[in-house]
């Protein structure tokens, strides 16, 4: 396996393999890899024949007071780790790679990115796409692999794609948990004892609104108040949002008869996660509000 923060060197290593007929897969992330990010890797490397996994903490989609400094860097556990899933690159690019002197281009979309984590954190999501934005151009990629854990993420840079026209396709990884139901999360080593126990009311809160979806419960305002109630009950919780919403435009819905998703962004202490839960209503089910 290649590791190489040169741009330079991995575009041309990708155009080698493009010419030798081989399709290249691409697992952009900031590192700190968990089983949820290696789930990426692995679903890359089965639908293509390279992949290449950057690293790269980009400092613009953090805002001001976030996490940035403290954001953990463990490269060489992560680049062993991708290694053995059969990464053929790592790109660990310096910021001035990314971000040269002379930079003055975002790329921005709106709407989808403007609610959920996009009125909590501004900017956040133009500094998302327009990093991606750079990467494709670099690595040019078949496919790229986004979890989707963080759906609204994954809905921004479809969108982005979509409209630029950019000659990728962009493949989802279904959200890996801890045994006890806690989403992976860079952010969850953060948490102290005391948050970490609370913070397993994200899940039972989703899995309550599976459970009220299965009972025949269709309408958003009572799902999010059976949700609201869990997760208000921990001390330590804060709320950021608390939706239902169209898993495509991030809009929210009144009803899940035609699919919604349930998002939420909950601080525990100093540290903010999200999760979120698919919720679809199930062929031949009684309705009721």
């Amino acid at each position: 396996m290649i590791v190489t923060s040169s741009e330079s060197r991995i575009s041309d290593l990708c155009a080698q393999w493009r010419t030798q007929g081989l399709s290249v897969g691409f697992v952009p992330t900031m590192g700190a890899l968990h089983q949820g990010h290696l789930s990426l890797v692995e679903a890359a490397a089965a639908s293509a024949d390279r992949v290449v996994v950057s690293i790269f903490v980009n400092p613009t989609q953090f805002g001001q007071g976030e996490d940035l400094d403290m954001y953990p860097r463990t490269l060489e556990n992560d680049c062993e780790s991708v290694e053995l899933l059969g990464a053929s690159a790592v790109f660990t690019p310096d910021a001035d790679v990314i971000y040269p002197t002379d930079f003055s281009t975002s790329v921005s979309v709106t709407g989808i990115s403007e609610g959920l984590c996009g009125a909590f954190r501004p900017g956040h999501f133009d500094g998302v796409t327009t990093v991606c934005a750079v990467l494709f151009g670099i690595v040019r990629p078949d496919m790229a692999v986004f979890g989707m854990k963080d759906a609204q993420q994954l809905a921004v840079i479809r969108k982005m794609v979509k409209d630029l026209s950019m000659p990728v396709e962009i493949e989802a990884g279904t959200i890996i948990r801890e045994p006890d139901g806690l989403a992976m999360s860079s952010r969850n080593s953060n948490l102290s004892a005391k948050e970490r126990t609370q913070a397993l009311s994200l899940f039972r809160s989703l899995r309550r609104a599976e459970q009220l979806v299965a009972e025949g419960i269709t309408g958003s305002h009572e799902i999010l108040r059976n949700v609201r109630e869990i997760i208000s009950e921990q001390n330590l919780a804060g709320i950021d949002y608390i939706e239902i919403v169209d898993p495509e435009k991030m809009t929210p819905v009144k009803d899940i008869r035609g699919g919604g998703l349930l998002a939420l962004a909950v601080w525990f202490g100093t540290t903010r996660l999200i999760d979120n839960i698919v919720l679809a209503e199930k062929k031949g089910q009684n309705n009721a509000d």
